[in-house]
């Protein structure tokens, strides 16, 4: 088994396919394979008719640290793109057509933030931060949440998290409306998969409708990720984001 496929592990049971990333050492920062393994294992999902759903999670004490910081800096400093696996994953999640849900225990920085706004359900832990320190590392917010992140949390709440870099607590993620239910750590797994099952369990054709109408046209969200991508590209070889790196990876 490759490390990558060490790092992103996925099983299915009763009709949900679990996709966990597993790099503890690392809070689950997500790296360029861990991306493609994840964007693959949504394919997988999405193309057997007994997957209905798909559950995110992460391990104890972190959902993710967001994108691996390391490939960040090889960015600023080379202007070498190794993989754009990041854009397929995101694509993905944005596109999915069938229910996501993620469960999420301690940190959610980043992407493991944002990737929750295209989430159906999110159960958090009372123990979880979500934080998308974005414009303090000298970039710009990705995953298409500077347009779905006002569209569910109101302007206000969208800067204060996106552009401030904010953190929010359990309780600051469900009164801005991504997450759902806040629940014990010790509960988190049980509790995040019972729902997933009981999503998993229902009428699958009359689910899919529902679904689609409450979601609606995710075009605007995916051609939104396209131009933060751009910009985020941009602004990964910035003097800002060079600077921020730097500090940040003399820190470890």
């Amino acid at each position: 088994m490759s490390e990558a496929n060490d790092h992103i592990v996925s099983s299915v049971d009763a009709g949900v396919m679990t996709i966990r990333m597993n790099r503890p050492d690392k809070k689950n920062a997500i790296t360029g394979d861990m991306y493609a393994r994840m964007a693959s294992a949504i394919d997988e999902a999405n193309a057997n008719d007994d997957v209905r759903a798909i559950l995110f999670l992460g391990t104890p004490g972190a959902f993710s640290a967001g994108n691996d910081i390391a490939d960040f800096a090889k960015v600023a400093m080379t202007g070498k793109r190794d993989s754009m696996s990041v854009f397929d994953f995101l694509e993905r999640i944005i596109m999915a057509p069938k229910p996501m849900i993620a469960g999420v225990d301690g940190l959610a920085i980043g992407v493991g933030t944002t990737m929750l706004l295209h989430c159906d359900y999110v159960v958090s832990s009372e123990a979880s931060m979500f934080k998308t320190p974005f414009v303090d590392l000298g970039l710009v917010p990705e995953a298409g949440s500077s347009l779905i992140g006002p569209e569910i949390m109101g302007h206000h709440k969208a800067f204060e998290l996106l552009g401030m870099g904010a953190g929010f607590g359990p309780a600051d993620a469900k009164e801005a409306g991504f997450v759902n239910r806040i629940v014990a750590s010790d509960a988190l797994e049980e509790t995040a998969n019972g729902i997933a099952q009981a999503i998993a369990a229902k009428p699958v054709e009359a689910l899919k409708l529902s679904r689609d109408l409450i979601r609606g046209d995710r075009t605007p969200v995916l051609k939104r990720m396209q131009e933060e991508a751009v910009l985020f590209g941009q602004r990964l070889e910035s003097d800002e984001a060079k600077q921020a790196f730097m500090a940040f990876m003399s820190k470890g």
